[in-house]
């Protein structure tokens, strides 16, 4: 039953980061389109915020997959998580006149408040004995 425990953080740790890889990826393949959008939703400086956005999605995705620096890139990407959410989702959800538009954003308003509160455990419990934090000496106690 031990050994089941020890794939537990390894598996939550693959469900957390897949949104994000997979976001950071998208935006990836196609900046243009996603600056559209982000000039659509109001985000300030949509250039710039296209890049920060892949990087802290891939990257901090890809940190988070293999438990590496865990705990700093779980409260990043809760921060970040926390901040679309209430930036972009949640005023979209109460302001647009399109009903299936503030219905969808309000559904990502909800996850990035779930997928933060799963960050938020990984800040503060690590990425568990399976990751590259355990090998290097950072596992959490």
């Amino acid at each position: 039953m031990r050994k089941f425990f020890e794939f537990l953080p390894v598996a939550g740790r693959l469900l957390l980061c897949s949104l994000f890889i997979w976001a950071g990826y998208a935006k990836l393949a196609d900046p243009g389109g996603t600056t559209q959008y982000f000039v659509a939703a109001g985000v300030p400086a949509p250039s710039l915020m296209v890049w920060v956005a892949i990087i802290i999605e891939l990257i901090g995705g890809l940190c988070l997959l293999v438990g590496f620096k865990a705990r700093w890139v779980g409260l990043a990407l809760a921060v970040w998580s926390l901040i679309t959410g209430f930036a972009v989702h949640l005023s979209a959800g109460l302001h647009s006149p399109d009903a299936m538009v503030a219905y969808d954003n309000m559904i990502h308003f909800y996850k990035n408040l779930g997928l933060a509160g799963g960050m938020l455990y990984v800040a503060a419990f690590g990425a568990g004995p399976l990751s590259v934090d355990s090998v290097t000496g950072h596992r959490s106690k």
